[in-house]
């Protein structure tokens, strides 16, 4: 333990000196071996703190020279505009765009630079599959009885103790699972609205969400949100009086990939406790930070059991195994009744799957392998947007998640560059999906989990050279 906290700290300092300029694009980077003598460690150590470095795309060996601050690291583009808030009714809803968009997933020869789901080849498949043979060789019914509706016991109980970041503040009985995320979310809107009242919304907002507002006869207010601080309290305290819950992304947005700081978390849970406001907190992306470590949620700092904290392994494991879960604090005893209402109980097989998964360390050995790619990915794809599409572009800057938010031109219509990119074969999501506003049509959203590769970079640059033929 002390070897690899000695190598991550000598990583960081590197880092600092990259990001405070003291080492810039292209310089070259002490030897291995006077790093060694500077903090009197292992050979070894060393080497791992650069493997660290190079593995998150700052630093680049060449052959026979060193290690060097690679291109990645530095950034020129500025980030997007922030939204406005808005109180007016739906002026153009995006479903055929957002059919037009998915009805392209099961294409295998389409960059889909617009799912929101990590490219299989980054996830343990092999090791899932182990698992099922296990839980179907282990239960006793082989998965095929009902669970009761709150669900899986063993899930629940790992779900408790894999909670760190809670700091033991939930148990098992706090927990009911659900099948993903946005099941997760549709019983809590459906368990704390009724129909007419208005939630609030970062903007812009993931289209999902927008969709089960939308059908469960609800109103929408989107709250301006900051790429890089999140959802803006001042513009939300406005706005307060007329809602009945608030649904936020508050770590690693999608799409902007913010997060919300401690302080502004403390004060948004203080804020809706005073008003007795639910929050339904989806915190899908937590696990995939880039930073020191996993941000707390805003149920942590919940004493009144108004949050409501989603989640689920769907952007980090399995997908198609629809395994999801929330705490919902003081609503929990409606939770169940829907659940057993809508659904008697979720599926017992892969809640068991996973919780064994969970429950044996394999998960955060697979989270810090796969945090790893996704950061290195994420620095890859800005520097291809950089490179290859119109100056003046404006990216994101995600601390964690896998969704870089782009923001061209405002000649430019995402909504009809996206048939010009279809015949390229490259999909990618167009802004107009993430609001119920007729804005960010000169913004997209695409997805950098996918394996970096020859192709993947050729694809943003003809991405690129389709825009700047379109200005």
């Amino acid at each position: 333990m002390k070897k690899e906290v000695l190598y991550l700290k000598i990583a960081k300092i590197i880092e600092d000196q990259i990001s405070t300029g003291i080492l810039n694009l292209g310089d070259k980077l002490p030897s291995i071996r006077s790093v060694q003598k500077l903090y009197n460690v292992s050979i070894n150590t060393v080497k791992q703190a650069f493997l660290e470095l190079e593995n998150r795309s700052l630093i680049e060996p060449r052959a026979k020279s060193g290690y060097f601050v690679s291109k990645t690291s530095q950034r020129k583009s500025s980030l997007p505009t922030v939204g406005e808030l808005k109180s007016v009714p739906y002026e153009k809803p995006p479903e055929d765009l957002i059919s037009k968009v998915f009805n392209t997933l099961t294409n295998k020869d389409i960059i889909q630079f617009s799912l929101g789901a990590a490219d299989k080849k980054m996830l343990p498949i092999a090791k899932l599959n182990k698992g099922i043979t296990k839980v179907i060789r282990d239960l006793e019914d082989c998965g095929t009885g009902y669970e009761p509706a709150q669900g899986s016991l063993n899930l629940r109980r790992t779900l408790a103790k894999w909670s760190l970041v809670l700091e033991g503040k939930l148990n098992e009985d706090d927990f009911v699972t659900t099948s993903g995320t946005m099941n997760a979310i549709f019983n809590c809107l459906f368990a704390v609205t009724k129909p007419g009242d208005t939630v609030a919304v970062e903007t812009p907002v993931y289209f999902g969400i927008l969709q089960v507002i939308k059908s469960l006869g609800l109103k929408v207010i989107e709250i301006p949100s900051h790429p890089i601080t999140g959802v803006d309290l001042e513009a939300l305290k406005k706005v307060l009086p007329k809602l009945a819950a608030c649904c936020f992304v508050t770590n690693f947005s999608n799409p902007l990939g913010s997060l919300m700081p401690e302080e502004h978390k403390i004060e948004l849970v203080k804020m809706l406790t005073h008003h007795n406001i639910p929050l339904i907190e989806d915190d899908l992306y937590g696990n995939l930070f880039f930073g020191k470590g996993r941000p707390r949620p805003c149920k942590f700092f919940d004493e009144a059991g108004i949050v409501m904290w989603c989640g689920s392994v769907s952007k980090t494991l399995a997908p198609g195994y629809r395994v999801g879960w929330v705490a919902p604090g003081k609503f929990k005893d409606k939770i169940i009744r829907q659940k057993l209402l809508h659904t008697i109980s979720t599926p017992s097989l892969y809640e068991e799957v996973i919780a064994d998964f969970m429950e044996h360390g394999r998960y955060d050995h697979h989270l810090r392998a796969f945090r790893n790619r996704l950061y290195a990915n994420c620095l890859q794809f800005q520097r291809a947007v950089e490179d290859y599409f119109p100056e003046g572009t404006k990216i994101s800057q995600p601390q964690g998640g896998f969704m870089l938010w782009v923001e061209v031109d405002q000649k430019i219509d995402t909504a009809e560059l996206y048939d010009t990119a279809l015949k390229e074969n490259i999909s990618f999501a167009p802004g107009r999906m993430f609001t119920q506003h007729n804005q960010y049509n000169n913004c997209m959203r695409l997805n950098y989990a996918l394996e970096w590769n020859e192709r993947t970079e050729s694809g943003l640059k003809t991405l690129g050279n389709i825009i700047k033929k379109a200005m």
